[in-house]
C-alpha cells in the first residue's frame, strides 16, 4: 500500500493521481483505463469518472496498486 499526501489541496483528480504514481503513460490512457474499461476502484467501487474528487481517507485500487488518499 502507497499514500499520497494532499498537503494541504481539498482534493486530487483520480486521473492526475494515477499520473503521478506513473500507472498510465498520459491523460488519454487514464481516461481509457478508467471509463471504458472500469479498471480502478475508489472505496471498493467501480469508478469510471475520470476526474472523480479524491479526499483524504479515500482507497484507489488501479493495476494491483492500493493508495490511501492522507491530508
Amino acid at each position: 500500500m502507497t499514500t499520497f499526501s494532499l498537503s494541504g489541496k481539498e482534493y486530487i483528480e483520480l486521473n492526475k493521481l494515477l499520473k503521478i504514481h506513473s500507472l498510465v503513460g498520459s491523460g488519454g490512457e487514464a481516461k481509457v483505463r478508467i471509463r471504458e474499461e472500469g479498471e480502478a476502484t475508489v472505496n471498493g467501487e467501480v469508478e469510471t469518472q475520470v476526474r472523480k474528487k479524491l479526499r483524504a481517507g479515500d482507497r484507489v485500487e488501479f493495476a494491483g496498486e492500493v493508495i490511501l488518499i492522507e491530508a
